[in-house]
């Protein structure tokens, strides 16, 4: 699995197929919802206009066997106050989720000759359904004459019902409309209903309640054909989404591909001057070529300055190390003629020179100088005293740094003016706002403005007819400004006043 999806393609295709797929089905339940609500809603409310167009006849006098029971194919009850079934669709024969299960309305039942029920009777009723003497008069008082159930508030339910329920006047239609859930069988059809109860007042019957179902029938088929184009198109458009995301993610990897082979090729042939495409977009890809160029750039200034920097090391070493051996093969096989001086001189250089290159390695490996808290003015009267003919004048000024490698600065600078100058060499230390100053200036030729960078590049003397024993392995400056640049400062040259040169270090100062 986790080669399978290892691929930047593969996981964003299989990311934004995940979301599209949470998405759809999110939206998909919401639409369902929505349109079944919306088919229950409608379905409700065909039931109450069902169940007030009962109401309505029965409001207007019409009799339970006169009533529009049988329309569009709907079922239909009317229970009384008591809870009893008086009339309902004829072809009923099974009913759940109205107020009553029976789907046979009670028989017509003998009145008194007042038309009203007795006492008796109603009991009698009460204790059958199916009795046709023992219901005597309408169980619901009639005419208000005998055993009047509905008690003293009228509304065939007793007294002893909530007194916060508002009674209907005769003829009043309930504005109040109840919904419920069930199931009906008509004509031997048995499907679910949206049933709708309104009451409504009749003179002489009471209170009634008409029960009307509409059915849900057409929700439950949109509902189900709703589901199945959504259950046939989500892997449909799922099975697009991945496709159109493996394309563009792999067009917009391709690039990423050509760099990566093209490095791969570099590394391979070592050959650091090629480079790696450039697309032509302005994306973050293009912006991944500019930088790898900029790098392999970098690299190979980097690694050319190390062939170089090693040639010339060589080189100049080659210079001492023949010489010592010239002379020591001399002294081995004519003792009188061995030059001790020049041995040691050459021995002192050697040692010089791999001193310098040895700094020169820690500083490109990075080395960073310690925190050393110490006053830069003076270090300068320490240095100038060690070398005759030098001159200071410093002002107090703390710097923070490597004391040693600041030393080693100071005395190449010191050194470097010292062959160079005629008579003067002066060194000053002053600050200038957050920054330490330390100039170095002496009384010679001076440095050609077209030279003034190329002198701190190692290993370059810009006198070539000069010995080496004088001109050193012209590595001093660019110590120099290697260990200046460590510090967070500068190192530059420029003209003296007296026409030499002026070397001028900036330091930061510690806040």
């Amino acid at each position: 699995m986790s080669r399978l999806f290892g691929s930047v393609r593969a996981r964003a295709t299989l990311a934004a197929t995940v979301v599209v797929a949470i998405a759809l089905v999110a939206a998909g339940t919401a639409v369902l919802l929505s349109l079944r609500s919306n088919l229950n809603d409608q379905a409700g409310t065909e039931a109450e206009r069902s169940a007030r167009e009962v109401a309505a006849d029965l409001s207007g006098g019409a009799s339970y066997d006169r009533l529009r029971l049988d329309d569009d194919q709907r079922p239909v009850q009317v229970v009384d106050a008591t809870g009893v079934l008086v009339a309902a669709s004829e072809d009923l024969r099974r009913i759940s989720g109205t107020g009553t299960d029976v789907v046979k309305p009670r028989p017509p039942r003998p009145t008194d000759a007042a038309g009203g029920a007795t006492a008796d009777d109603h009991g009698g009723d009460r204790g059958d359904d199916d009795g046709g003497d023992g219901h005597g008069g309408d169980d619901k008082g009639g005419d208000g004459k005998g055993g009047d159930d509905r008690g003293k508030d009228g509304r065939g339910r007793g007294g002893g019902e909530d007194d916060d329920y508002t009674s209907l006047r005769p003829g009043q239609i309930g504005a109040e409309v109840s919904f419920a859930d069930g199931s009906a069988t008509l004509d031997g059809d048995t499907a679910d209903y949206r049933f709708a109860a309104v009451a409504v007042s009749v003179q002489s019957k009471g209170e009634l309640t008409v029960y009307a179902g509409a059915p849900l029938a057409a929700e439950q088929a949109a509902v189900r054909t709703a589901l199945t184009v959504m259950l046939t198109g989500l892997p449909l458009l799922l099975a697009v989404v991945a496709a159109v995301t493996w394309r563009v993610t792999r067009r917009a990897l391709r690039p990423v591909e050509g760099i990566r082979s093209e490095m791969a090729a570099i590394t391979a042939s070592e050959d650091l001057a090629r480079r790696v495409p450039v697309p032509d977009t302005q994306d973050e890809v293009a912006g991944l070529a500019r930088t790898t160029n900029e790098t392999l750039a970098a690299l190979e200034t980097s690694v050319e300055r190390q062939r170089r920097f090693v040639a010339d090391a060589s080189h100049e070493l080659r210079s001492p190390i023949a010489s010592l051996r010239t002379q020591l093969e001399v002294g081995v096989a004519h003792p009188e003629l061995l030059d001790v001086t020049g041995a040691v001189e050459d021995t002192v250089r050697l040692q010089r020179l791999a001193a310098d290159l040895l700094l020169l390695a820690r500083l490109d490996a990075g080395e960073r100088p310690s925190g050393t808290r110490f006053d830069l003015a003076a270090l300068a009267r320490e240095e100038a005293l060690r070398r005759p003919g030098v001159t200071a004048h410093c002002a107090s000024a703390e710097v923070v740094g490597s004391r040693g490698q600041l030393a080693r600065l100071l005395g190449n600078l010191l050194d470097n003016a010292r062959r160079h100058a005629r008579s003067r060499v002066a060194v000053t230390v002053r600050t200038d706002g957050a920054w330490a100053v330390l100039e170095v200036a002496d009384d010679g030729a001076g440095v050609p403005a077209a030279e003034r960078e190329r002198i701190f590049e190692r290993f370059v003397r810009l006198d070539e007819a000069r010995s080496r024993d004088d001109g050193g392995a012209g590595l001093g400056l660019a110590i120099a400004r290697d260990v200046a640049r460590r510090h967070g400062g500068t190192l530059t040259v420029g003209e003296a006043a007296e026409g030499g040169a002026l070397f001028t270090l900036r330091l930061p100062a510690p806040a």
